[in-house]
């Protein structure tokens, strides 16, 4: 995914505050210190589409094409309602105001074992902590909702945060290889990164996905 939710259950650690209301049947809103991850909207259309029309976002996310246009946010928000993107498609907001910063959200592997965690934040937001906050929620949403054996991330390999992301959730890597970058073309070297479930509980044991 922030202000449209108030915290709750204080006792309980952020990750595990998640709103009865979801985006689909499995598909939970959650709650961080200080984000909300909910379903895209309408009211998101116009921050979307300034924030996403940014060659240095759009170049670092395979399907997004650039220019990014007002009627490119309006059919993304209705085909997240459609369901016709991947999984689970989670807006990322500051719990403070409701401010939209950018999206993540996960897409099943074929093999029912693996989802695949994906994430773009608005240049203003970089370096401030949030995508970190937000890809550690939704990882945590995943393994505690679903029966899956790891979490696969990929990233550009001239995309420094976004790799220290990948690696500050507990990923680990696995190789490299080429994607189709919409924005670009043609294709680009990523890396790739895999949290299992075992590392992951480990992690959470140790206390070192805070």
């Amino acid at each position: 995914m922030q202000s449209e939710l108030m915290r709750e259950d204080q006792s309980r650690s952020p990750e595990e505050r998640l709103r009865p209301e979801r985006l689909r049947t499995d598909c939970p809103v959650l709650l961080s210190e200080r984000l909300v991850l909910r379903a895209p909207h309408e009211e998101d259309i116009d921050a979307l589409a300034h924030l996403a029309n940014n060659a240095k976002v759009a170049t670092m996310v395979s399907r997004m094409p650039h220019p990014y246009t007002v009627n490119d946010a309006a059919d993304f928000v209705r085909r997240t309602k459609d369901g016709a993107i991947g999984k689970c498609v989670y807006a990322i907001t500051k719990a403070e105001d409701g401010v939209f910063l950018g999206c993540c959200g996960i897409e099943p592997h074929a093999d029912s074992q693996t989802v695949e965690i994906g994430y773009w934040l608005g240049e203003p937001y970089w370096n401030q902590g949030y995508m970190t906050e937000a890809a550690q929620v939704l990882t945590d949403m995943v393994f505690r909702t679903r029966q899956i054996a790891q979490i696969d991330a990929r990233c550009r390999v001239t995309n420094v945060g976004s790799r220290r992301v990948i690696q500050k959730c507990g990923f680990q890597f696995q190789g490299s290889g080429m994607v189709p970058s919409l924005a670009l073309g043609g294709m680009v070297p990523v890396e790739w990164y895999r949290l299992d479930r075992k590392t992951w509980m480990s992690l959470r044991s140790w206390g070192g996905m805070r």
